[in-house]
């Protein structure tokens, strides 16, 4: 279990970074702009970065328990019943990402049968379900951590406490 917390967290971190890449790409094209240079395909290179963010940092959301909760119900429920409703959360967090990876898979076949590329630069679109696939794998497997956790004596939702 410590290799994937390991792994989703180098994920969420590839996420951080895409993240940071868009905003410097999109920085960097204004500026250029202004002096008559503007970056060439732009568009197409902040769309992966933030398709590629999204989905890398997902599955970390699952292991830090970061998703939307009502703190005055959760913290009212008694622990045992608590950490039921987590894991019973954490298994319908990962059916649904599971449908989402295996819809996913059928649409990124495609674009390899099919070779679409981006309008400016021509990047294969089937570069842009790469992180999709992957961060929705990883989420699977955050998710399935979770209902573990949640299901252990001494449940542990942050994964750099948790060395196992």
């Amino acid at each position: 279990m410590r290799a994937f917390r390991l792994l989703i967290a180098a994920a969420a971190g590839l996420g951080v970074a895409a993240y940071a890449a868009a905003m410097f790409l999109t920085v960097a094209d204004v500026i250029g702009r202004r002096l008559g240079a503007p970056i060439l395909g732009v568009i197409d290179l902040v769309q992966l970065c933030v398709l590629a963010g999204s989905w890398l940092a997902i599955p970390y959301a699952f292991l830090a328990g970061a998703h939307v909760g009502v703190d005055l119900l959760v913290e009212s429920i008694p622990d045992r019943f608590n950490r039921a409703l987590r894991a019973l959360a954490g298994l319908a967090g990962a059916l649904l990402v599971a449908l989402i990876l295996y819809g996913s898979w059928g649409a990124a076949k495609q674009q390899m049968m099919f070779g679409d590329v981006s309008q400016q630069l021509g990047i294969p679109i089937l570069y842009y379900w790469v992180p999709l696939l992957v961060g929705a794998a990883l989420s699977v497997v955050a998710a399935l951590i979770t209902v573990v956790d949640a299901l252990a004596d001494h449940p542990d939702r942050n994964p750099e406490l948790n060395a196992e």
